[in-house]
Order: C-alpha cells, then structure tokens, then sequence
C-alpha cells in the first residue's frame, strides 16, 4: 500500500495537494468541501495589506476632523481583519486538515502585528505572499530581498506558528534569498506566485487582463528553482505553484524537491474532482514504481542526480535544438 502522507512547513499533511489562496478559499462552505473531497491542506483567501490599507485612505475626508478620519479608517481595518479571524475559526471547525492563513503584505510595519490574533484564531500556519514589481529608477540593489527577510523577522517575533513564505519568480537568485529565509525562520518555500497577466486589446486600444489561469507550461519554472535550491538549501520545505495543471505534474515537482503542491487554476477548471484524480495518479504511480512513501523519491531528481549533470541550470536550447533539422 502507498502512503501519500507528507510534511510540509512542519505540518503534517494526508497527501502533497494544497489548495492554494484564491476564492476558492474564500468562505467556510467551500473549505469543507475541499477537505471532504480530499485536500491534503488549505491555503485561505489573502488577507491584502495594500487593499485594507486602500480602503481606509479612501474614508478619509479632509472636510471632517481628522480624529472622525482616522476613526473611520482604522474601523474599516478592524472589520476587515475581523472577518478574516472569524474564517479561520469557522474553518478550524469544519476542516480536518491544516488551515493556512495568508497575508498578502509589502511593507515591514506594524500592521504585520495582526499575525498573531492569527495565530489566536487557530490558524495552523501563515503564508506570507511578497508580491511586486521593482521598476522605479533609482532602485537599489538588494533591497526588494532585504524587504523579504525585514517582514519574515517581524513576524516570526511576533508568531510561534511556521511561517511560509511564497515567492514572485522576479528574483536575481531565489536560492541565495531562500538560504536567508531559512537562516532567519521560514518552515517553507513556495515557488512561485503568479502576477496578474496584462493584455492589449488592438482594437479598442486600451489595457485588459491577460490569461487568467496558469497551464502546464509554467511548471518549468518552479521545477527548475525547486529543484536547484532543494539540493542546496535541503532544511526548508519546497512547494511548487504555477503549473500544476494535471496529475503528473504532482509527482515531477515531488522529484525535483518538493513537498507538496499548490493548486488552484487545476481546480477552477476541472472542479475539486481534480484532487481526487491527482492523488489516484500519485498513488497508481508509487505503485509501478515500487515506492511506498512520498520521502522515497522526494527530490530524486534535483541536482544532486547520480549523473552529475546539472539540467536544471541549463538555460540554452542546444541539445533540444541540436536535433532538429
């Protein structure tokens, strides 16, 4: 028998498939459901700094005193942070698995501090989600990453849970930035967050939204990351996100390093049916394969491969291209 347990962020989970933030997170009903229909764990829907924060700029009124502003703007803040802290106590209440809050945040303040009522509502870990673009002019080198590891020590003095950090792929060196993020208290990796997708409409010659939904050919990037820094920062769990669009995209994260996978656009088009089958695929894999366990063919094929050929650091197409005519 094959046992699809595994550990990730120091939670133990029944099976590598996290339903990662979205709506399809975003409501108690809907978490029962993932977890009845076979979810390993699950990550809620983001709680966003930068919107929070939006909202209660917008309530400020210069025509009133500042004092009835500033009471209307920190009253939209507690609302909003009070319907979440009510999401993941009703969630605990539903949920077998391991319930994952997520902040969505950008800066190193005080607002950070909410992780601990967080903590206090039940929550088994946090997500941090660091999610922008770095183009301003005057851009210092170096300081998008300080960012990261400034916002991971705020809250890990402020949090015992294991704090997760998810990362954008707009990185100079994932690896180097990881080996801090361990050294300063992250249980765990997820590589990689998904930015929003822009478009040009040629005819109306204005802005849209891009492909929503991720597809298989995104999973080369995390399973190239995942697995070059799974070999060299080994002490930190990996999931890989972006690209999970089938089956065996599950178990080729799980030998390039990962612990589990992240999910989301799999579901919104194939509905929760797809945790089912993802765990059946992995299970019926395991089997052919003779292994037992998730740890026995984790990270087989990162880069430390008994051939000592490193294919994940390859950013050529010589040996595709070569044979082509």
């Amino acid at each position: 028998m094959t046992d699809l347990k595994t550990t990730f962020a120091g939670l133990s989970l029944r099976n590598p498939i996290i339903i990662s933030s979205s709506g399809l997170t975003n409501s108690v009903g809907k978490n029962k459901k993932l977890a009845e229909d076979g979810a390993g764990a699950i990550v809620l829907k983001s709680l966003f700094e930068e919107q929070i924060m939006l909202e209660a700029e917008q309530l400020k009124d210069p025509a009133f005193y500042p004092e009835g502003s500033d009471y209307l703007a920190e009253y939209i803040r507690e609302h909003k942070l009070s319907e979440y802290l009510t999401l993941i106590k009703e969630s605990k209440k539903v949920c077998p698995i391991p319930i994952i809050a997520s902040i969505n945040c950008y800066s190193d303040s005080e607002w950070v501090d909410f992780a601990k009522q967080i903590e206090e509502a039940g929550a088994d870990a946090i997500e941090i989600n660091i999610l922008a673009l770095q183009s301003d002019i005057q851009y210092t080198y170096g300081s998008f990453e300080q960012r990261h590891i400034d916002i991971l020590r705020h809250i890990k003095k402020t949090v015992s849970i294991p704090v997760i950090m998810k990362l954008g792929d707009n990185l100079t060196n994932p690896v180097a930035l990881i080996d801090q993020l361990y050294a300063n208290g992250a249980a765990a990796v997820v590589l990689f967050n998904r930015f929003y997708q822009p478009d040009i409409n040629i005819e109306k010659m204005e802005h849209i939204s891009g492909e929503v939904f991720s597809t298989v050919a995104d999973l080369g990037t995390p399973l190239r990351w995942i697995g070059i820094a799974s070999a060299a920062v080994d002490k930190i769990d990996y999931a890989a996100s972006g690209g999970v669009a089938n089956a065996e995209a599950v178990v080729k994260a799980i030998l390039a390093g990962a612990s589990a996978v992240e999910v989301c656009s799999a579901i919104y088009q194939n509905t929760n049916a797809f945790i089912g089958e993802a765990n059946r695929f992995l299970s019926a894999w395991m089997e052919r394969k003779g292994f037992n366990s998730i740890a026995q063919f984790k990270g087989k094929l990162n880069i430390k491969d008994i051939q000592g050929i490193n294919t994940f650091e390859r950013t050529q197409f010589l040996k595709y291209f070569g044979k082509k005519e």
